[in-house]
């Protein structure tokens, strides 16, 4: 079983944007979200997600699947809701942050995440880091397809 680590961040500035290795459009939506199962369309590829439940905010159980974009498309048409997002890579001391600067009705929320091979991996924090919004449900990706940022108070 896969076993996904990580930690999510709001960002204080945006100095990252010179750092940025790579960016990618993404397209996601969710046919549940008890367990979260997620289609993504990731560039050209499309993928199959399963997540568990969190037991401790950080960590869960993950299975990931390439699948034909085509049907990803296809697939997309089902969720009632679907994100619309840019994933920009930024590699900082050794690990490579995924930094999500979302778009519609999420525009203005930029998250950096982080994953970790074990929960207790110590990491340095760049400078740029804001604060830790790990465990807060508002922040899932799965909550914001249904609780939009624009609409937050």
């Amino acid at each position: 079983m896969a076993i996904e680590i990580e930690r999510k961040f709001l960002l204080a500035n945006n100095h990252w944007h010179k750092q940025i290795n790579q960016s990618t459009r993404i397209a996601q939506g969710y046919l549940a979200t008890d367990p979260t199962v997620r289609v993504r369309v990731k560039g050209e590829t499309g993928f199959l997600t399963i997540k568990g439940k969190s037991a401790d905010g950080i960590s869960r159980a993950e299975f990931e699947y390439p699948i034909p974009a085509a049907d990803a498309l296809e697939l997309l048409k089902l969720c009632p809701n679907v994100l619309d997002k840019t994933r920009h890579l930024v590699e900082y001391a050794g690990f490579v942050w995924e930094i999500d600067e979302f778009h519609g009705e999420n525009s203005g929320l930029i998250v950096a995440e982080i994953e970790l091979p074990a929960v207790d991996t110590a990491f340095e924090k760049p400078e740029w880091l804001g604060v830790e919004v790990t465990g807060d449900v508002r922040y899932y990706n799965s909550m914001l397809s249904q609780t939009p940022y624009s609409v937050w108070q």
